[in-house]
């Protein structure tokens, strides 16, 4: 398989520790560490990264809490690459998937919208009374989302703050049924508006939005105020995470027993302002300590691999704990930041152009920058420029069919896509230590009986249609045959008695 999955994370330093934090890539199996960037301190949502793909480097933004700067790396070097002087010191920031578009938030509760190619500031308002803390674009990166201390969330349509003839920015829709700061926000799949959101306040709760309506679906309490939210790709859980170290699996779906004594797989919540599920509710302990996971460290970052079968938890001792989700156990810690906070922490490919790690075909001599040319990041404007906005150029990169350097991604056959793809959703009986599990068998098991159910009653209507076709058929076939015995007889009756009056008469 060509395709390797990595973690990307970002330290702070602590407050008694010296020296500056870092970015480092390691290897999801190992550990190892494969690359890293120094020289920076980069605060919680302080931290975007836009990946290697389509024949394009990739880089990172990373800004400072305490200072008006923006670091800028791309994967082909281990030093910054842009240091970008900001109007202000920014809380936290956002960036699209395709790395076109920047947003950052700062205390004043304040957005700046950047183009990352040329710089230009499109757009700087005030969205929010307080202090903004989290922003994250929509995946087709047609609306952006913060939340701020003022326990609102606000969803803006990006098309709107690309146009210069607004005069006055409304969001598309409002959030407001948190009652306390808002600390993490999720955004589900799907191209907006028809996408589904999570939102987590200090208010001890999560809530789920669906923005096509404008509308709250369903309330989660938790016993702790929730401070990081990590959502299953498929939208089939999520994670809650506090800070006092406690981890919440919440899962969307529930299963019954049906009246034909199947199980049946229904959807959780959706009931609107009044549907409030509470972890507290549950029926047993047990039941609560299934869902839990106790990290005993405060956690500063969550996030789940790309295959969602990993829960990956960052804390304050700079470890990263890697827990198997279906079981909850434990896998490995990557102990190589400790004594830093983990800032930041997500899953990526490993980039095609990561330093040191660069195998490509081209002629010897040639730069690596040539083949695999980075996205490019200009500095970023301070004040809006109507002039340089009307008259600066678009870059696009064309593709060419004459390149040296062919994409992973493009070069993943479809049979090798099939067979990754069949061997991450078999069910599977054995453990990765060999042993069987116990849950797995006990559902295949219960897949079994119900088949087999399922081709006792088939079986028994086979034999009843086969019982009567078989009396309809031999009723049919006895009432053909006494027909013509019956009549048989009556007419050689007839005869016989035609002959006795015969000879009767003759006598006298």
């Amino acid at each position: 398989m060509l395709l390797q999955e990595t973690v990307l994370c970002a330290t702070s330093p602590s407050i008694s520790a010296a020296g500056s934090g870092l970015i480092a890539v390691h290897d999801i199996q190992t550990g190892a560490t494969l690359a890293s960037f120094k020289q920076t301190n980069a605060g919680p949502r302080s931290v975007a990264v836009f990946e290697s793909r389509n024949n394009q480097g990739g880089f990172v933004l990373a800004s400072h809490p305490d200072k008006s700067i923006l670091n800028v790396y791309n994967f082909q070097k281990d030093q910054i690459s842009l240091k970008i002087v900001l109007p202000e010191k920014l809380t936290c920031i956002g960036l699209d998937h395709r790395g076109d578009f920047c947003a950052g938030g700062t205390a004043a509760g304040r957005i700046y919208l950047w183009e990352t190619a040329s710089g230009i500031l499109y757009n700087s308002w005030d969205a929010h009374y307080r202090q903004v803390n989290v922003l994250r674009f929509t995946n087709d990166g047609v609306a952006l989302v913060s939340g701020s201390d003022d326990s609102g969330v606000n969803v803006w349509s990006v098309s709107r703050l690309l146009d210069d003839a607004q005069d006055e920015l409304m969001p598309y829709c409002t959030l407001s049924d948190h009652t306390l700061p808002i600390t993490d926000i999720a955004c589900g799949v799907g191209n907006f508006p028809e996408c589904r959101l999570l939102t987590s306040s200090v208010d001890h709760s999560v809530k789920l939005w669906d923005l096509s309506s404008k509308s709250l679906l369903t309330t989660f309490q938790f016993p702790q105020s929730i401070s990081h939210l990590a959502w299953d790709v498929m939208e089939r859980l999520f994670f809650a995470a506090s800070a006092d170290g406690s981890i919440y699996q919440m899962n969307l779906f529930r299963e019954r027993a049906s009246k034909l004594g199947a199980t049946v797989t229904e959807a959780v919540g959706g009931g609107g302002v009044t549907d409030i599920i509470r972890v507290e509710d549950d029926a047993s302990r047990e039941a609560r300590k299934r869902r839990l996971i106790s990290v005993g460290q405060p956690i500063t970052s969550i996030c789940i691999s790309l295959t969602s079968t990993t829960l990956l938890v960052g804390t304050s001792e700079g470890l990263i704990h890697l827990y198997d989700i279906p079981s909850h156990q434990q896998l490995r810690t990557i102990s190589t930041h400790k004594g830093m906070p983990i800032a930041h922490l997500e899953t990526m490919i490993k980039p095609p152009d990561l330093i040191g790690h660069i195998n490509l075909d081209f002629k010897t001599g040639s730069d690596p920058k040539d083949v695999i040319p980075p996205k490019p990041v200009s500095p970023f404007q301070r004040t809006r420029d109507i002039k340089a906005r009307d008259a600066h150029e678009i870059t696009v990169m064309l593709p060419t069919l004459l390149t040296a350097y062919k994409d992973e991604a493009s070069d993943y056959t479809s049979e090798e896509l099939l067979r990754d793809h069949a061997f991450f959703v078999q069910p599977s009986a054995t453990g990765a230590s060999g042993e069987v599990d116990p849950a797995s068998l006990k559902s295949r098991v219960s897949e079994l009986e119900l088949e087999v159910e399922k081709l006792r009653e088939l079986l028994s209507k086979a034999k009843g249609v086969n019982d009567a076709m078989w009396d309809t058929m031999v009723h049919r076939l006895v009432t053909q045959v006494k027909g013509p015995e019956l009549s048989t007889m009556n007419s050689t009756e007839g005869s016989e008695e035609d002959q006795r009056r015969r000879k009767r008469g003759r006598a006298t």
